[in-house]
């Protein structure tokens, strides 16, 4: 495990995607798994910064990204396929039939779930996944006391998330989905490399017990003291307790 520590949300945002862009300079075709939130949304725009100077190319990028509301059409403003549209897919010259993520307009689960493990294991797996956490550990939308050995499958949001996530919802709770399509933490922990981004005070305590406490599906990030080849990159709040 390495930690990075960063002055503040920029300059965190900047060394992820400096680790972003080492991984597609070195594998121009290589596979990245992208996470939704507020939390990458800097690193995004350091990384289109950088492809609009010309350094960074992602022409031969496949991505797959970690998860997607259940029952929300692609084009709702809130769907994770419209934030990273929004925030990085329409902005470089990402291939659109290279861009994965699950279907969240497939009603049946199962067969959701087993397409979306079917496209991972199709690109060959994941050279490097980006991840936030969770107040409560959670990574993707993996909550504490899930199975580690899960690939995609369907999960029902916990009130903590499901409240966390009502801002983007006009504060209406009501019109939050209670179901999402996630990558499960098996899938997460066969990436090759995986970077987690954290800021903020309020992801202090978190980080501590993750990564410096028992290895428990009560906190699933902490599975990732266990990952050959795993980088955190916090700021000074949110490493501020180790």
């Amino acid at each position: 495990m390495k930690i990075i520590r960063a002055k503040d949300y920029a300059d965190m945002s900047r060394k992820a995607a400096n680790i972003i862009s080492a991984q597609v300079i070195m594998k121009p075709n290589c596979v990245l798994g992208l996470a939704t939130g507020g939390t990458p949304v800097g690193a995004y725009a350091q990384l289109v910064d950088w492809y609009n100077k010309g350094d960074i190319d992602f022409s031969e990028v496949t991505t797959v990204n970690l998860d997607e509301y259940r029952g929300l059409p692609k084009e709702h403003p809130e769907s994770y396929w419209s934030f990273m549209h929004r925030n990085l897919f329409d902005k470089v010259n990402i291939d659109p039939a290279k861009i994965n993520l699950p279907d969240g307009t497939n009603p049946d689960a199962e067969d959701a779930c087993a397409k979306y493990n079917q496209i991972i294991h199709a690109v060959g797996g994941i050279d490097l996944q980006l991840l936030g956490i969770g107040h409560d550990g959670h990574i993707g939308f993996n909550e504490p006391g899930e199975a580690f050995e899960l690939e995609t499958h369907c999960v029902d949001l916990t009130p903590e998330t499901i409240e966390a996530n009502k801002r983007f919802f006009d504060g209406n709770v009501d019109l939050v989905p209670k179901q999402a399509y996630t990558m499960g933490i098996k899938t997460i922990m066969q990436a090759r490399k995986v970077l987690m981004v954290a800021n903020g005070a309020g992801k202090a305590e978190i980080i501590k017990k993750a990564f410096f406490g028992p290895v428990t599906p009560e906190v699933p990030a902490s599975i990732l003291q266990m990952h050959p080849d795993f980088t955190l990159v916090g700021d000074e709040e949110a490493l501020s307790l180790i």
